[in-house]
């Protein structure tokens, strides 16, 4: 039996197809929203930062990896030099790394990878970022 194509619904961990209109945009933090899919161990994003926003430090214990798609921004991992980033280039984060992320003056748009899953992205409260993480 083959399932009818249905772009039109929301991610919900499942095999399918999305249309980007239909996937919601979350707000993680003030100036950063992002667009999740996701299956049962990867979860992708595309992130938009407005211009100058800050994703503060914090570490998790997901791996993360992803390309600046468009704009730019600063990257700090800890233990590494801070780095601009530009349209087309990647980057790789590993598991309980301490990074910050700050969008330039032009803003930026990022396409983000994590495994396993951010479970704290998807709940109904966003809470990464709150509590002092």
């Amino acid at each position: 039996m083959t399932l009818q194509v249905d772009k039109k619904r929301a991610p919900d961990g499942s095999a399918g197809y999305f249309d980007p209109e239909y996937i919601e945009r979350r707000q993680l933090l003030p100036g950063v929203t992002a667009q999740l899919i996701w299956g049962e161990r990867v979860m992708m994003g595309i992130i938009d930062f407005e211009p100058s926003a800050i994703v503060p430090w914090h570490s998790h214990p997901h791996e993360q990896c992803g390309r600046v798609l468009e704009g730019s921004a600063w990257f700090e991992l800890e233990g590494h030099e801070k780095t601009k980033l530009e349209a087309g280039e990647h980057y790789v984060i590993p598991g309980n790394v301490a990074h910050q992320v700050t969008a330039t003056s032009e803003g930026c748009v990022a396409l983000d990878i994590w495994s396993p899953i951010r479970d704290e992205y998807i709940s109904d409260e966003i809470g990464f970022f709150n509590d002092g993480d």
